[in-house]
């Protein structure tokens, strides 16, 4: 498998300038790379010298018509929801900014990752403890 090269500290700050200024905005790398998360889902990020953003089904289909702009193959796999913004919109601030900010509003309909995973874990303990009281009270 071929190494991942590294953003390029110009391509990272760009994306950094264009993510939303909002507080439910969070970034982290993800592999590495510079990400953008908001309640736990990613909805863009740095890969070597590109930008991607996860968008909604009516967004993505107008990106992918532009020159430059493609499917999100890092491992050579489709990350479904995610396309690479192409080179042309990434040199333009304010366009970079207005397609993150449409990942960001996607993102923001989609579930918050890790709510299920607590909500689970609280219910398992719940009927561990329930399941001891009645097998005590049994003998």
């Amino acid at each position: 498998m071929k190494a991942w090269k590294k953003a390029s500290p110009e391509l990272v700050a760009a994306f950094d300038k264009a993510l939303p200024a909002s507080p439910s905005v969070t970034r982290r790398p993800m592999f590495g790379y510079a990400s953008a998360f908001v309640n736990g889902n990613l909805f863009a990020g740095t890969f070597q010298d590109t930008i991607m953003v996860r968008l909604a089904e009516t967004d993505r289909a107008a990106l992918l018509k532009l020159k430059g702009a493609a499917q999100f193959k890092p491992m050579g796999h489709v990350m479904n929801e995610y396309v690479v913004v192409p080179a042309t919109i990434v040199s333009k601030p304010k366009e970079l900014g207005a397609w993150i900010e449409r990942g960001h509003r996607y993102a923001l309909t989609l579930p918050a990752k890790g709510a299920t995973k607590k909500t689970t874990a609280k219910k398992t303990a719940a009927a561990k403890r329930t399941t001891k009281k009645t097998t005590r009270g049994a003998r």
